[in-house]
């Protein structure tokens, strides 16, 4: 019986690998051709390449899902085609148990990706950014890119941050109770030592009254802020793309400031059910083999399995909106498309066994 579990189990996860490099070489290529247009100053295509490399790792752990419900439903289906599956249930062999030597090598594959997602595709994604905000001047006040930060009448603009915590073009906006400008400055870089945050290069507009302001100029000046060096890893990038521990600190920091923190919970609880996900897929695959896709072609599954995984991640796409509009918890509107999933799943292997 351990030679037919690995037999099952190598066939699907090859197939998902595959699949997975497939549709990840083809979303790199794409995202490539798009970072073309944006080629600025010291950002040629040999940095917009390197970019596009270094988000690999997100790239693949966000296909993970939608690789391992293709990759599943070719790899069973081509077992079907040959009739293997027909003879494994004539010898004895339960759905149940079909369905557990898919799910162990996968356990596997789920680990992987989310070591991938919590350690390594923050770490590339952090240095991709830094660089490209680097190689296309971060010298201006405010540029498009670069990311906004509150902390308490403080809004704060950074051009780019390296991974080593030094900051590029830091713009300031302090404001009254009343929401009156006070002063704004620039400070072409950041740097934190032992005894804080300290700005280097700064030129600072001092509002003293409603037509008069003062301009100060400074080679250096410390810079009193909350910010750490991991606090702000995780402000520079998309909530997406965060680890489950710099998403759990960051919304409490959020929450302390008095900040919404919806988007930053949805992706807590979207990251950390991200493996059920893939599970649920993979058992809706399954039970499509048992079921309605017993003895179609290839093309039909693959079709099949595209439109289950985007309609998948749209209902995702919507509820996870909805929870921050509405306000019903974001637990609801990761858990809901699961179990939508499960009940399809359970549905159609009944109908099946």
């Amino acid at each position: 019986m351990r030679l037919l579990d690995g037999y099952i189990g190598r066939s699907v996860l090859l197939t998902i690998v595959v699949v997975a490099l497939i549709i990840l070489g083809l979303d790199l290529l794409f995202a490539f051709i798009n970072e073309l247009d944006g080629l600025k100053g010291q950002y040629g295509a040999q940095q917009a390449l390197q970019y596009v490399l270094l988000t690999a790792p997100r790239r693949f752990y966000d296909m993970l899902p939608l690789s391992a419900l293709v990759g599943c439903l070719i790899g069973l289906g081509a077992l079907a085609s040959h009739s293997e599956l027909t003879i494994m249930r004539a010898a004895g062999v339960s759905i149940r148990r079909i369905i557990w030597a898919v799910m162990k090598p996968l356990l596997v594959l789920m680990l992987c990706g989310g070591l991938v997602g919590e350690y390594l595709a923050p770490y590339t994604e952090n240095m991709a950014e830094s660089r490209r905000a680097l190689a296309q001047g971060s010298g201006e006040a405010i540029k498009a890119r670069g990311l906004w930060h509150r902390e308490g009448n403080d809004f704060i603009h950074i051009n780019a941050i390296q991974p080593n915590g030094v900051l590029h073009g830091v713009t300031r906006y302090r404001f009254n109770e009343q929401r009156h400008l006070l002063e704004a400055s620039f400070a072409r870089r950041a740097t934190v030592l032992e005894s804080g945050w300290v700005v280097e290069d700064v030129q600072t507009s001092v509002i003293e009254d409603m037509r008069t302001a003062r301009v100060d100029e400074h080679v250096q000046q410390h810079w009193d802020v909350g910010l750490s060096t991991d606090l702000l890893r995780v402000v520079q990038l998309d909530p997406d793309v965060l680890p489950l521990s710099g998403l759990w600190h960051y919304q409490d920091y959020l929450q302390q400031q008095g900040l919404n923190n919806s988007l930053y919970r949805l992706a807590f609880w979207k990251k950390l059910l991200q493996p059920a996900a893939t599970a649920a897929l993979v058992f809706v695959a399954i039970s499509f083999i048992f079921g309605p896709l017993r003895s179609v072609t290839l093309g039909q599954r693959v079709f099949t399995g595209v439109l289950v995984g985007f309609g998948f991640r749209i209902l995702q796409d919507l509820l996870g909106p909805s929870s921050l509009v509405f306000g019903f918890s974001p637990l609801i509107a990761v858990l809901a498309p699961l179990l939508v999933l499960l009940v399809m799943g359970s549905w159609l292997l009944r109908r099946a066994g």
